[in-house]
């Protein structure tokens, strides 16, 4: 990517961010989850700022990712553990892609999981990406694969049934370390490669029968709400 496509990326992550934040947090919003990834940069940075100059009262930010704790500790946000606030007003979150129904693939940056947990435990859960995210159907652009969190001690049986499902699964070897991607919770990668998903969630439940599969990177009828950041310098809204 050019460093001029980059930075119109970039814009476009902030300005679907700062617009999600505006939006979606109000005086009511105690308990925030914070996602993982490069918009979620964003999201932090409008929030902390909107804390420090209106005044809201926020009492918790549940990370969903070691990236994501460092984020609401540098930004001077109060952090917490999902456990002590089992219920979220509202999640923000990026996504691999984004389909016309809100199911999203995640886990490109391996944190499917706690993204998962923290997503299901929130009122609102929304979506914020630029415009290389939205697609009609899943797998469109998205070509790594839906990623699969795997239990390591399984994971050959695991690309074997994988396979017979029709998937093309790779196991995800980290960069600069000798070896596969080790999650925060200790466990491996899996991107399995299915097409277009015309129907994920049917995939979904497929995926998430087979022994060893923590958790799987398809997240269906979970966003009510997504923000998407164009090229034109708009943001797209879409609601559900």
């Amino acid at each position: 990517m050019s460093s001029k496509s980059e930075d119109l990326v970039n814009e476009a992550k902030r300005k679907a961010a700062f617009e999600a934040i505006d939006a979606q947090v109000t005086s009511e919003s105690k308990v925030i989850g914070i996602g993982s990834g490069s918009t979620v940069v964003f999201c932090v940075e409008r929030l902390a700022h909107r804390v420090k100059t209106e005044n809201l009262s926020i009492k918790a930010c549940i990370p969903t990712s070691f990236q994501a704790r460092q984020l609401i500790v540098e930004a001077g946000l109060p952090l917490a553990e999902l456990n002590a606030h089992p219920t979220i007003d509202v999640a923000f979150d990026g996504a691999d892609e984004c389909d016309a129904e809100l199911n999203c693939i995640k886990g490109g940056g391996a944190c499917q999981l706690q993204e998962k947990l923290v997503a299901s435990c929130a009122t609102k859960f929304v979506i914020v990406a630029d415009y290389r995210k939205d697609s009609k159907v899943l797998g469109t652009q998205w070509k790594q694969g839906v990623p699969l969190e795997v239990v390591p001690m399984a994971y050959v049986p695991i690309l074997a049934k994988l396979k017979a499902l029709g998937g093309k699964p790779t196991l995800r070897m980290a960069v600069r370390k000798a070896g596969p991607v080790v999650t925060d919770n200790g466990n491996f990668v899996i991107d399995a490669d299915f097409g277009q998903i015309s129907d994920p969630v049917a995939l979904e439940k497929k995926l998430i029968a087979i022994p060893g599969i923590v958790e799987t990177g398809l997240f269906c009828h979970m966003a009510k709400y997504a923000y998407f950041g164009l090229e034109n310098g708009e943001v797209k809204h879409l609601k559900l």
